[in-house]
């Protein structure tokens, strides 16, 4: 039987890449003007180890793979900028900057919610109530850095990449015409969106972290990081749900993560659409395969 063949992909510095398949394309606007691509294949996890496309691990799986692609991807979207081989940013410098991220993401959205909802164990009782409490303050975050990030001026770029990015890859998806004009009718929300993901491993761990009641701060650090990635499978597959099928149960789920996309996407200009869509061609030049793929984007 044949699949179904998705995109998905991320906006990069001045540029989109692209996933389709088992293959991947970067297309950055070069400081010439002109766009430069970098094609990849692929060879997924879940192809090498049959067990790693189960659901929810499938999930947590395509986490990994994502963030490694994007990192890949970046760094070349900023070597692309660089006007000299001295700009240019060494491995090491990315890996720093990773490591960076991540730390600061455990400590905003796993760390600083539970710390913030022990205070409020002082007033409340009970694991179901300062459980919710941490996941309200958790969403809180959240939303607040995506808002935050989004008002920066190096960012209104990134984010009309974005922008150009679901809307490129919703026009193919309907069948329009690989144009410019297709493209530029279309919206810039997307249910496979990273942004919807995020919201939706927020939302999931709040029941998940419920099941495990109230233990020490310690505890519930550990347990927390231990469970990121059931967290993450559970959102995959209701994403993949949402993107899949009509529900409307999933469908009132995935709302909340398609209001947030307007923090995270902007209208894109003729330019920008160009670079998603040659990023987008080229991805599925040679990525009709027999298999599917379900990225955020």
């Amino acid at each position: 039987m044949e699949q179904e063949l998705r995109a998905g992909g991320q906006a990069v510095i001045e540029g989109v890449m692209m996933r389709c398949g088992k293959r991947m394309a970067v297309a950055v606007r070069s400081a010439d003007g002109s766009i430069s691509v970098r094609e990849e294949r692929l060879l997924p996890l879940g192809d090498r180890y049959r067990a790693l496309r189960l659901p929810i691990i499938r999930g947590a799986v395509s986490l990994v793979e994502s963030l490694s692609l994007g990192i890949r991807a970046l760094m070349y979207s900023a070597n692309a900028q660089a006007e000299t081989t001295e700009e240019e940013l060494s491995p090491r410098e990315m890996i720093g900057a990773v490591a960076f991220a991540v730390v600061l993401a455990v400590a905003l959205f796993i760390l600083l919610p539970t710390l913030l909802s022990s205070v409020a164990g002082l007033w409340v009782g009970g694991g179901l109530a300062l459980n919710l409490i941490e996941g309200l303050i958790r969403l809180t975050v959240v939303v607040g850095y995506i808002a935050v990030v989004g008002l920066l001026p190096d960012m209104e770029r990134v984010l009309e990449y974005h922008g150009a990015e679901h809307k490129v890859i919703r026009a193919w998806e309907s069948g329009s015409p690989a144009d410019i004009a297709a493209a530029r009718s279309q919206s810039t929300e997307h249910v496979r969106c990273g942004t919807s993901f995020i919201l939706m491993v927020a939302l999931v761990s709040i029941a998940v972290f419920s099941l495990f009641g109230w233990p020490s701060i310690w505890g519930r650090i550990g347990m927390r990081l231990l469970l990121l990635p059931l967290v993450a499978g559970l959102a995959y597959e209701l994403i993949l749900a949402a993107a899949r099928r009509s529900n409307p149960v999933v469908g009132a789920l995935m709302r909340p993560g398609l209001w947030m996309q307007k923090l995270t996407t902007r209208e894109p200009d003729d330019g920008q659409l160009e670079v998603a869509m040659t990023a987008l061609q080229r991805c599925i030049r040679c990525g009709q395969e027999d298999c599917q793929i379900d990225r955020e984007i």
